[in-house]
């Protein structure tokens, strides 16, 4: 796996959960200035999350196919939880609105400040609820990514003993090689051999034949 890709995924995991504690926090703000600028510290925090998701595409995208499937298929649940954050911004942007009118309301009675205070508290448990999800999400992404990388040692390791493999047959066959030279080699010394020793054979036969033939003429003539 990318190293960089890694440090990029540690840093958006970092700031991810970071702007949830905040979006609970801005939802549990009662002043309107109080809230605008924590949610104006919370849009440059998603502008720096958005940074990391491109960088973070851009990164796997230039790796190993299959490495960067698994990263891809990652990338797009951060893309999901960000979103996600984006939506909650928006939904409390769009609250701040109406904070001046629902502070009036807050005023009007002790059963009112309760609804609201339960309002909140049931933000709070949603938000941690759904930092939990994600916090599986990112588990459970490693997990996948850390089998696909063991599966991808196990393929070279395979390829590794097969080339071993091809290597030792290849130098069997260049031994059996070298050993038909020889054999060709000797053959050929012996074939050299067979003919001179016809050669010197047939001489030997011609010269007694022509022995006898002087012997049988001498014996003749007198």
């Amino acid at each position: 796996m990318s190293q960089v890709f890694e440090g990029y995924e540690r840093q958006y995991c970092e700031l991810s959960a970071n702007l949830s504690r905040k979006c609970t926090a801005a939802s549990a703000l009662n002043g309107a200035e109080q809230k605008k600028q924590k949610l104006s510290d919370i849009k440059d925090e998603l502008d720096e999350a958005d940074t990391l998701i491109r960088k973070m595409d851009l990164e796997a995208r230039s790796l190993q196919p299959n490495i960067k499937a698994t990263l891809l298929a990652k990338l797009r649940e951060y893309k999901t939880d960000l979103n996600t954050l984006k939506n909650e911004v928006k939904r409390i942007s769009s609250t701040n609105t109406n904070l001046a009118a629902r502070d009036e309301l807050l005023e009007s009675g002790d059963a009112d400040a309760l609804m609201v205070s339960n309002d909140q508290k049931g933000r709070l448990l949603m938000s941690t609820e759904r930092l939990n999800q994600s916090a599986d999400r990112i588990k459970a992404s490693r997990k996948t990514m850390l089998e696909t990388e063991e599966l991808g040692v196990s393929i070279l390791q395979d390829l590794h003993q097969q080339r071993q493999s091809l290597l030792h047959a290849h130098q069997t066959l260049h031994g059996v090689d070298d050993n038909i030279s020889k054999s060709k080699k000797i053959l050929s010394s012996m074939s050299k051999r067979m003919s001179r020793n016809k050669w010197i054979v047939g001489s030997f036969i011609i010269a007694v034949v022509l022995a006898i033939l002087l012997i049988l003429y001498f014996k003749l003539t007198r």
